[in-house]
């Protein structure tokens, strides 16, 4: 499957099969919070943050690609990356973008 922010995919002639979307809603973790209030006094990365951001871009990308393998498209265009807090503690990561099949 190819996922691209691109609009085009350059060469291909492609048929629009609609929007698809993957996302996820995750809490934080009360160790990883102490840890991240440490990090506010001294500064610095915090990385426990940064890798449970990252495994739900992760997450929310490939459920995205499932939808867009449902669907029976080649590739995902115009892909991009949303994300939020719907309560204090959590993240939501949106991934959406057009599903498209190559004709």
């Amino acid at each position: 499957m190819i996922v691209t922010s691109a609009d085009v995919v350059p060469g291909q002639n492609v048929q629009v099969l609609g929007l698809v979307r993957g996302n996820i809603v995750t809490s934080r973790h009360i160790g990883r919070d102490m840890m991240a209030g440490m990090k506010e006094l001294v500064g610095g990365e915090i990385k426990s943050y940064t890798e449970m951001t990252d495994q739900a871009r992760t997450v929310a990308e490939d459920r995205m690609i499932a939808e867009a393998e449902r669907l029976g498209a080649d590739a995902v265009v115009a892909m991009r990356f949303s994300s939020g807090s719907i309560n204090p503690g959590t993240i939501e990561m949106l991934a959406y973008g057009t599903a498209v099949k190559f004709v």
